[in-house]
């Protein structure tokens, strides 16, 4: 019989992950099944405890139930310390429940693929929510030469990095606080969920910058689209969301799945509606 995952939401019917991971195991030769999980916002750890019951091994968790995944863990992976959040949840076979985040390592990987190169680079990070709070080690771990975090509320972006402080060299403010340009500008807001734009500083790109938007869609993203206006190469989300479901399928099933196919065929899918 095949083993058992799911990604747990609220909705969740959107989710992308099951055709995902069928892919990477169809890929791999690995016999699971995968499958999506609406929790009730109120009583996320009862269906967990539910799914677990009737076999599953493990789940990918997104909004809004990544803080309580967090909670219900009872070991924590160093990353998903740091990130606040877990993303990936792991049966153990002793009946523990191990919680990680690979969305950070994700994001990543994604800029890697695409050539987007952190060390010695001047980064801007928009948003402090958990979003971004979940991605930073990683990208500190890049050696940036500055990543500045820009927040609509100053004092949220302040926080986080006094909290990420050991990690490299980290700043935060208010949006009104960016000053100069910049090599790779991430929009971590939630903003491009509700088509909105941040008032961002026309003079933001330094020359050859990359700008990424870790949400992605059918078309840019009202950021992506005034970033090529400015001369940026852009970048949506659709990777990162791939490449933290192969961390997690790797987390798994100690199989890394190639993730080249996967990405083609997501784009072509949302190109053809």
């Amino acid at each position: 019989m095949a083993d058992r995952y799911a990604v747990f939401g609220n909705p969740v019917a959107h989710s992308k992950s099951p055709q995902i991971h069928a892919a990477f195991a169809d890929q791999t030769g690995q016999s699971l099944r995968y499958t999506t999980v609406e929790a009730p916002e109120d009583d996320f750890a009862g269906a967990w405890q539910r799914f677990v019951q009737d076999g599953g091994r493990g789940a990918n968790v997104t909004v809004p139930f990544k803080g309580d995944a967090f909670a219900l863990s009872d070991t924590l992976s160093h990353r998903a310390q740091r990130a606040g959040a877990v993303n990936t949840l792991i049966m153990g076979g002793n009946g523990r429940t191990y919680g990680d985040n690979t969305d950070g390592i994700g994001l990543a990987r994604d800029l890697a693929h695409h050539e987007v190169t952190l060390k010695g680079k001047r980064v801007l990070m928009v948003g402090a929510g958990g979003a971004v709070r979940g991605v930073l080690a990683p990208l500190l771990a890049e050696s940036p030469r500055e990543l500045m975090i820009a927040n609509r509320t100053a004092a949220k972006a302040v926080a986080l990095a006094e909290a990420f402080a050991d990690a490299g060299q980290v700043s935060g403010g208010g949006l009104e606080d960016i000053d100069g340009a910049f090599d790779v500008v991430i929009n971590g807001s939630s903003a491009s969920l509700s088509g909105d734009m941040p008032p961002l500083p026309d003079g933001l790109f330094a020359a050859g910058a990359s700008a990424y938007d870790m949400m992605y869609g059918a078309e840019p993203t009202v950021f992506l689209r005034w970033a090529e206006a400015r001369g940026a190469r852009t970048i949506d989300g659709l990777g990162m969301l791939v490449e933290q479901a192969a961390e997690s399928f790797f987390l798994w099933r100690s199989v890394r799945p190639d993730t080249t196919a996967v990405r083609a065929s997501l784009r072509q899918a949302l190109a053809d509606g």
